[in-house]
């Protein structure tokens, strides 16, 4: 949000930067303070323009032709005013006066402003900013810099906005009353935008009494405005609405105001009413606001919500063409927002961004022309996504009653003592092989010939040791850690354990682990009820993913179901 424009600044500025060296500078000086005095567009303002351009030229006094320029470059649209800049440009081109170039590129961002292109307007500014440092030109840096805080305003950024305005309005000793009195007047505003009520209450009051003590009638409804959407941010409604009406009568008479002025005015009174939930009288304002920007095309943020306002409006009074004629306005003016001021809202509605309104607006207009057709892909889509939801639903029902099967009967061997780590009865099953005769075929089928029947036996008795004293559990066992301690090396082991156990040592240590999990978690409720990082940690393993994935591979159940179903079973 920006109420106030801020060229009004500029112009007493630009007054104090000229050069007086001449016999005739009086006159000049009252034909610039009758311009200045007179509203920004008026017709007597540029015929006075005209002729201090021409009497500048007829005296070939460069300084006052420069001045010329600027003066005529505020009465023209964009592209007639950028060529008095241009002008302006040429002219100055070979100047010693320390305001140039500086003053070329701020009055250009001025320009492009007031013309909302905001994009161009930064560039310029920076421009100016840079070569006002060069020259060390103190006023010409403040002007951009509070430029520059205006634009943050406009994309939201309030807070840095207020920090600039308050050094520049009361920390600086080269600002005069008109240009502080602009300042504070924007100060107030971004004071509103980041809740600092009472600093803005006290600076619209000053605003409003110093206006009146100096029968400043503009300056006085600029500050009304303010209030206005002070009492609104309060929901004061009706306070607002007192205060914006008088603001609506002497704005929109003898052009007193500027689109700016018109169009936030009617803005704060349609969100008045709609606070009100007077929804007549606001959608009244809003489509006004609507009529202005297709006459204007002036553009900014707030815009947006009118837009939904008016959209949800007529949504709700079933007017589909009403609604879809302002969804086609909103993306319209989305898109400049978009594309021409770069920044993203600080005000985007949730409901109403660019893809959605894309959607509504092309479902609007299938239900506008083809409503039955409508009807049938809508209840095509549905049964087609029942049907989707259905088939999961059935697929994860399946594979959660196998999962369950999986854990009940892991559940049931444990209580028939069916699954555990190898036994002594298994071990002996499978010394007598090693103890036959060396040369069998059985025993060369079985292991190397480079591993002796007794080195093998006793590597298997260490293994037995191992499982039965669960050292298994231990953390950071490795094949070599674990034939060190065997006092064996990590060949003789590995091709071992590959032989007799069927798998390679990672896997070995890894069912021991889940088998002896399977066991004590169905039997110990204590350990049981434990986080699963703690009994991973319990079963020797680094992390709670590597446990859990290592019980599904083993059991083919996912650790949480099994920790189910012994649950279920146990209440049962």
């Amino acid at each position: 949000m920006l109420f106030f424009i801020i060229g009004n600044l500029f112009f007493h500025a630009q007054t104090n930067n000229i050069e007086k060296n001449t016999s005739e500078k009086r006159t000049y000086k009252e034909l610039e303070k009758e311009f200045y005095s007179s509203p920004a567009g008026n017709v007597n303002s540029k015929s006075i323009a005209e002729n201090y351009l021409k009497k500048a030229k007829s005296e070939k006094n460069t300084t006052q032709i420069a001045e010329g320029y600027v003066m005529l470059h505020f009465c023209e649209n964009l592209p007639n005013a950028l060529q008095y800049l241009d002008s302006l440009q040429h002219i100055t081109l070979n100047s010693k006066e320390n305001i140039y170039p500086a003053r070329i590129y701020l009055l250009k961002g001025n320009v492009y402003f007031r013309n909302d292109n905001l994009q161009s307007a930064l560039n310029n500014y920076i421009l100016g900013l840079k070569y006002a440092k060069e020259k060390g030109n103190k006023r010409q840096i403040a002007m951009a810099h509070i430029s520059i805080a205006h634009l943050n305003n406009y994309i939201g950024k309030h807070a840095e906005t207020a920090k600039v305005l308050r050094h520049y309005a009361y920390d600086t000793d080269y600002m005069n009353q008109d240009e502080k009195n602009s300042l504070k007047l924007n100060l107030a505003d971004a004071y509103i935008e980041i809740n600092k009520m009472d600093s803005a209450y006290a600076l619209i009051k000053e605003g409003l009494m110093d206006s009146k003590k100096n029968k400043d009638v503009y300056r006085y409804h600029q500050n009304l405005g303010l209030l206005g959407y002070y009492h609104l941010h309060s929901k004061n409604y009706q306070k607002a609405i007192d205060g914006l009406l008088e603001c609506e009568k002497y704005f929109f008479t003898n052009n007193n105001g500027s689109k700016r002025n018109h169009n936030y005015t009617f803005l704060y009174l349609g969100k008045s009413y709609a606070g009100l939930s007077e929804k007549e009288k606001a959608v009244e304002y809003f489509r006004k606001i609507d009529s202005m920007v297709l006459t204007t095309n002036y553009i900014y943020p707030e815009l947006r919500d009118v837009y939904t306002y008016l959209i949800d409006y007529y949504k709700e009074n079933n007017n589909k063409e009403k609604q879809l004629y302002y969804v086609d306005r909103f993306l319209k003016v989305d898109q400049v927002l978009d594309t021409q001021f770069r920044y993203i809202s600080r005000e985007l509605p949730r409901r109403y961004d660019t893809p959605e309104l894309l959607q509504e607006k092309e479902n609007i207009t299938n239900e506008l022309t083809k409503r039955k057709s409508l009807f049938y892909i809508v209840l095509s889509l549905l049964l087609i996504s029942h049907l989707l939801f259905i088939n999961v639903y059935f697929k994860y029902k399946k594979s959660e009653k196998k999962y369950k099967k999986i854990a009940q009967d892991l559940i049931q061997s444990v209580n028939e003592n069916k699954v555990g780590k190898n036994t002594e009865r298994e071990a002996k099953e499978l010394l007598p092989e090693v103890s036959k005769s060396g040369n069998t075929e059985n025993s060369e089928d079985r292991i190397s010939k480079t591993i002796s029947e007794d080195i093998a036996l006793a590597i298997l008795k260490e293994l037995e040791i191992f499982e039965n004293k669960d050292q298994f559990l231990n953390k950071g066992i490795t094949l070599g850690s674990l034939a060190k301690k065997i006092k064996t090396n990590s060949k003789y082991l590995s091709e071992i354990i590959n032989t007799y156990k069927g798998k390679n040592f990672a896997t070995y240590l890894n069912d021991l682990r889940i088998d002896y999990a399977i066991n004590r978690l169905a039997n110990d409720k204590k350990f049981r009820s434990y986080k699963i990082p703690f009994i991973a940690e319990e079963l020797g393993y680094n992390n709670e993913q590597a446990f859990t994935l290592a019980f599904k591979k083993r059991t083919g159940t996912p650790l949480s179901i099994y920790l189910k179903e012994i649950e279920n079973m146990s209440s049962d």
